[in-house]
């Protein structure tokens, strides 16, 4: 099995995994347990140092620390893309390039057809512009060799480009206030990765202990704390030695180390803290209002509209060609399965609505409709297109 026919046999089964998460939390939150949930969602969690400490719910924690190793993970894998891989020349990343920009574009546009006049709800522009690839890998594995892998490679190029569109968005828009000492403390510790990178040093523990004062003192300094994570990414080494001086990967062994943790514990666990959705306070009037409605069609119209469109310009300008033994409806099949956003529209939306019931819910509720809307469709014109 090669390298990415591993990547994608893990992302689908994570993304079984993701769905029963988000499946319980539903459950539980539509249950006689739903005290006990949202209890364990704020249940405070703190770590001593002498006499300082760090205090957050168990909410936060995931979303502030275990999606920074997440958010590693995207930094690992986008290094190695742009160096060997998929991203590693023009023509390459053609297609995807131009596909994922109108992917953001297209969904970001209707939203703000709907909610620009909005001063509380604008704020979530970005909601519907990102791809979930684990839920759109799995799907795309229920169909076999019926979908070519130039397609499964198109889309996780496609999401990679997406991913990297998020960081910045994350980087420019969900910014509070800087604080100059933490940014300068944080810096510094930029520095000392990059150095280590330079020198060729390969020692693990090394970028360790200086990737959690770069992910702490981010945290502290206004910038959210998940582009710590990609940062340290960006520095680990993809070619070095080790003590014998044989030649080693840091990169591709923290990234296939990461992956299964990843995939399996850190995103589940997303899900589950992020999708408890109860049902019954939302009435069903309340999902035409303009910030559900503004979701829910950047997902399912604006993602398909956006990427098969820009796809489609490309490939007709002579820009980019249609992937290998693919055909027109097999991408369009695709372009729908863009419209999960599922992790990264969770994500994006606890930082741009810091309340969390300000809509009452439908905006993560309008997420979930939107990229189920997605999954269906994609997966029924893949099903039916010529193999």
């Amino acid at each position: 099995m090669n390298i990415i026919e591993e990547f994608i046999a893990k992302e689908s089964a994570g993304g079984i995994v993701l769905m029963a998460a988000a499946v319980l939390a539903l459950i539980l939150s539509n249950s006689p347990l739903a005290p006990w949930y949202q209890a364990l969602l704020h249940l405070p969690l703190a770590i001593h140092i002498g006499e300082h400490q760090l205090s957050h719910s168990l909410y936060h924690w995931v979303n502030d620390g275990l999606m920074a190793i997440f958010f590693f993970l995207i930094g690992l894998e986008v290094k190695r893309e742009v160096i060997e891989g998929q991203l590693s020349s023009l023509t390459r990343i053609a297609l995807p390039g131009i596909a994922a920009l109108g992917g953001m574009i297209v969904p970001a546009a209707i939203y703000l057809a709907f909610n620009a006049q909005h001063p509380q709800a604008i704020n979530g522009w970005a909601i519907p512009t990102a791809t979930d690839i684990a839920f759109a890998l799995g799907i795309l594995s229920l169909l076999g060799k019926r979908v070519p892998i130039s397609l499964k490679i198109f889309l996780m190029a496609l999401a990679i480009f997406d991913d990297l569109g998020a960081i910045i968005i994350i980087a420019i828009f969900y910014t509070d206030q800087l604080s100059t000492m933490a940014l300068t403390i944080a810096g510094i510790s930029l520095a000392g990765l990059v150095i280590l990178n330079i020198l060729g040093i390969t020692r693990k523990a090394l970028y360790v202990v200086i990737g959690i004062i770069l992910w702490l003192s981010v945290l502290k300094s206004g910038i959210h704390a998940t582009l710590a994570g990609v940062l340290l990414g960006f520095t680990i080494p993809l070619r070095g030695t080790d003590s014998h001086h044989r030649p080693i990967s840091l990169l591709k062994e923290i990234e296939h180390q990461l992956h299964p943790w990843i995939a399996f514990l850190i995103l589940p666990l997303f899900a589950f803290v992020n999708a408890g959705i109860n049902f019954g306070s939302i009435v069903p009037e309340q999902m035409a209002e303009s910030v559900p409605l503004g979701i829910m069609l950047g997902l399912f119209v604006g993602k398909q509209l956006g990427v098969f469109g820009f796809s489609w310009l490309a490939i007709r300008s002579g820009l980019a060609q249609l992937p290998e033994t693919s055909n027109w409806q097999q991408l369009y099949g695709v372009s729908v399965l863009t419209g999960i956003g599922f992790t990264m529209s969770l994500f994006i939306t606890s930082l741009a609505f810091e309340n969390d019931a300000l809509f009452n819910h439908t905006d993560k509720l309008a997420i979930l409709v939107g990229s189920l809307l997605s999954g269906i469709v994609g997966y029924t014109l893949l099903r039916r297109s010529s193999p």
